[in-house]
């Protein structure tokens, strides 16, 4: 080697080329993993062996940058997290997690939400690892996309099953998460609603517990309507799972909110506030009249008539569940109009099955109580249509039980022989019986 060669300048470049070298190679990693078509390209080059000892550079922006990398990668493939972790780099990265910057945190927890999302085996794992307690002191960091990437991780744990939710919440994440609802950004609210939505579907009573109802009843206030549909499917997640817990829903103020956003503007708000409904008055018939006095019939028949959205699901299901607790409660959904657009929905040739299952399912639910009950819903001509969904072949089975039910809990009580004197000649014999049963009544 030369003594130019040698000076301490060009020994100082060697080291710069070097450095800059690493850093174009995982910023390319990274710009390449966003795309999933890469991953197995990228996969079979070797390029987990050489992120890995890239993980602890000394060079702070190669270290996120090759965090970020494995995090995408993760990201599309399952195998490929499970390279992660088998390979250490997960160890590694959780090592790192408060001895580096912000930017290293971000990353490192966008890579422990990557692996954890894909089932409740790497979930498990991470957890293992120790992770739970480096993601609940990032959720109590000052830098606002830290702590949104430590609320996404702990919901992404949690989700996957009950015993995984309780790991979370005995962390002590639910105060913070509440915390965290109440900051004012709103990518923060939404991430923080969102992984509320994740634990109270397996541990809907701590969610009650930590004081969060009340927070995120206030919270449908905001105007922005992602916020409010997590909102509202938090809300529905607790409501849903035990009578008391619905309670609590509706003595924290929710059920005059969920009304009014039956009626919002985007329909993924419709919808949740249709299933938060939904939610509540399955459970008793006190509740389904709490809903029926509150004006709660209106809205929901309204809701009959969409077609897109998904919205029309759980709001005939809510009708169902209303109808089925009591005559009277039935007589309140046959009043408010919802007969006609139940049976508009089964005469519609392009409706999904879902829609043809709840509204018979509701149909059943309005009929079975009377004959007054039941007359309301043959004068709207429903019973043909039934009987024809349940007697085409092309029908799912799904639909041919779901009518099948409903036209016997229809017959049972149906005393109209306008109504029956069609089906005499066109019912199979399952249903027959249940016609020539009642026909006998009125001859």
């Amino acid at each position: 080697m030369s003594h130019s060669m040698s000076s301490p300048r060009n020994i100082q470049l060697v080291f710069e080329t070097y450095q800059k070298a690493r850093l174009v190679f995982v910023q390319t990693m990274a710009e390449l993993a966003t795309r999933a078509t890469n991953v197995k390209c990228l996969e079979s080059a070797g390029v987990l062996e050489l992120l890995r000892p890239l993980l602890s550079d000394a060079c702070s922006t190669v270290r996120q940058c090759a965090v970020v990398a494995a995090a995408r990668l993760a990201e599309h493939e399952e195998g490929v997290a499970r390279q992660l972790l088998n390979g250490g780099m997960l160890t590694i990265t959780l090592e790192n997690l408060n001895k580096y910057n912000v930017y290293y945190k971000r990353s490192a927890l966008y890579l422990l939400r990557a692996v954890a999302k894909h089932n409740e085996e790497l979930a498990n794992a991470i957890v293992r690892l120790g992770a739970l307690e480096h993601i609940v002191t990032c959720l109590e960091d000052f830098d606002t996309q830290v702590k949104e990437n430590a609320a996404w991780a702990l919901g992404y744990i949690g989700k996957h099953s009950e015993q995984l939710a309780g790991l979370v919440v005995d962390a002590g994440t639910l105060p913070l998460l509440v915390l965290a609802f109440q900051e004012p950004e709103m990518s923060l609210k939404q991430i923080s609603a969102g992984a509320l939505v994740d634990l109270a579907q397996h541990k809907p009573e701590a969610v009650v517990d930590a004081g969060a109802i009340c927070h995120l009843v206030h919270g449908l206030e905001n105007q922005d309507p992602k916020l409010k549909r997590s909102t509202l499917c938090a809300l529905g997640a607790v409501a849903s799972s035990r009578t008391d817990l619905a309670e609590a829903v509706v003595a924290g103020g929710a059920l005059p909110t969920a009304l009014l956003h039956a009626g919002h503007d985007a329909a993924p708000v419709r919808r949740a506030a249709a299933c938060l409904l939904r939610d509540i008055v399955k459970h008793s018939v006190d509740l389904a009249q709490l809903v029926v006095n509150t004006g709660g019939c209106g809205p929901l028949v309204e809701l009959l008539a969409e077609s897109v959205g998904g919205t029309r699901v759980p709001a005939c299901m809510a009708l169902g569940f209303i109808a089925g607790q009591s005559d009277q409660l039935a007589m309140a959904v046959i009043e408010a109009k919802a007969i006609p657009a139940l049976v508009n929905i089964l005469q519609n040739t392009e409706a999904e099955d879902a829609d043809l299952c709840a509204a018979a399912w509701t149909l059943g639910h309005i009929a079975k109580h009377s004959p007054q009950h039941s007359l309301a819903v043959a004068v709207a001509n429903a019973l043909p249509r039934m009987l024809q969904l349940y007697t085409n072949p092309k029908s799912s089975g799904e639909v041919r039980a779901r009518t099948s039910c409903a036209l016997k809990q229809s017959l049972q009580c149906c005393l109209h022989r306008p109504a029956l004197e069609p089906l005499l000649h066109s019912a199979p014999a399952g249903i027959l019986k249940y016609v020539l049963a009642q026909y006998a009544k009125v001859s």
